[in-house]
């Protein structure tokens, strides 16, 4: 009995290290371009839509290629299916470095983010399977791990890793390739083996995959998902550049960092509490009250309060993601995970994609830059409402 349950400790900590280490990887290279889109902008003479279109790969691949993670799941089981998500991710992003032009740029960006996007239906079926008992603490880690993600390229990129590099961007880019493949590498090496019984469905007969866009949970959550991604991917994209406008470039790196930043205390305080705080629907009117105050203190207060409010908008809508993420396991049968959150994803980002075009085209036709974040101020009203709806359903209490 000892050894049993030495050997359950051992496969816990095993499952939680590797949960985080994947989680770093959801983001760490899509955030290494935003500390440089400023010299990719200069270089290549892009205009804000073209920005805002560079910005939107991502999310957009999240939306297309998330059902292919669920396939790949369903026919190939999690460890493979999360090994190829990371070798796409790092692969994509070194190839990003060989850009001559804005459309090699595009094309690269797309196939990166294609691996990140066949992970984001694969992280909660992760979980569901190797922590089954504890879903809200294996949540809280693989995102506390996708936050840290985020912050390291906007933290390292400016001071270290382009001086490093003789200032190029295109090295820094490979630069942050490398740890995605040395993740792919030690997941491989070390995932915990699917239990027998999940590997004889898999053999037997072929999963279902794809979302069933007939329950309205996907819907819900999939509008949940695309306010929170949103506020966050929109704001990252147009935070530097809106900054440059108003004459305050010093500014860039400090709002970059504090925005990324301002998520890790979200994510310690949900690693204690995550458990209690399961399914409760205040976080989430809390995330939307307080990501409108950030955005007009963003918008009107440029200057040293920038800081202060990109760190509070940060922290908001990290809470409300890691909480949310929580959802689809503690939802849905365990077979139902991972095309639920494909459907969720499908639905969040294509929504984000959108969004992100209609900022940049509100600053081009206006003329006005702080009309970009209006879209992200509607974002917000809008999770108050899907909260609401969602109580309404007693999916959240």
């Amino acid at each position: 009995m000892p050894d049993n349950n030495q050997n359950a400790r051992r496969e816990m900590w095993t499952a939680i290290v590797l949960l985080w280490l994947a989680g770093n990887a959801l983001r760490l290279t899509i955030l290494a371009v935003r500390p440089v889109i400023a010299m990719i902008r200069d270089e290549f003479a892009l205009s804000a839509t073209e920005v805002g279109l560079l910005s939107s790969v991502p999310p957009a691949l999240f939306a297309i290629a998330a059902l292919a993670g669920s396939l790949l799941v369903a026919r190939l089981g999690i460890r493979a299916a999360l090994v190829g998500g990371l070798m796409l991710v790092a692969t994509g992003s070194a190839l990003r470095g060989l850009s001559t032009d804005y459309a090699v740029l595009f094309a690269t960006t797309i196939l990166m983010s294609a691996g990140a996007a066949i992970m984001q239906p694969i992280m909660p079926t992760t979980v569901r399977q190797w922590l089954p008992r504890r879903i809200g603490l294996g949540t809280a880690v693989y995102t506390n791990g996708l936050l840290v993600g985020e912050v390291f390229p906007v933290l390292l990129t400016i001071p270290l890793v382009l001086p490093m590099l003789g200032g190029s961007w295109r090295a820094s880019l490979v630069f942050w390739s490398l740890p995605i493949a040395i993740i792919a590498v030690v997941v491989y090496l070390f995932a915990p083996r699917p239990p027998r019984d999940e590997q004889e469905i898999r053999t037997a007969a072929p999963r279902k995959w794809l979302p069933d866009w007939h329950v309205g949970l996907v819907w819900r959550l999939g509008g949940l998902f695309c306010c929170i991604n949103a506020i966050y991917f929109i704001a990252n994209a147009f935070i530097p550049i809106y900054l440059s406008s108003e004459g305050r470039a010093d500014l860039i790196s400090a709002a970059l960092l504090a925005l990324n930043l301002g998520q890790l205390p979200a994510s310690l305080l949900l690693l204690a509490t995550a458990g209690k705080l399961e399914r409760r629907g205040w976080p989430y009117f809390a995330s939307g009250v307080l990501s409108l105050l950030s955005l007009a203190g963003l918008v009107l207060m440029v200057g040293p309060a920038t800081i202060a409010w990109a760190a509070l908008l940060g922290f908001a809508d990290a809470a409300a993601l890691i909480l949310g993420l929580t959802l689809p396991p503690l939802l849905c049968r365990p077979e139902d995970v991972a095309r639920t959150s494909a459907g969720t994803f499908t639905l969040s980002y294509g929504g984000a994609v959108v969004i992100a075009v209609i900022s940049g085209a509100a600053w081009d036709l206006s003329g006005i830059p702080a009309l970009a974040f209006a879209p992200l101020s509607a974002c917000a009203i809008c999770l108050l409402a899907i909260t609401s709806r969602l109580r309404l359903n007693k999916e959240l209490r």
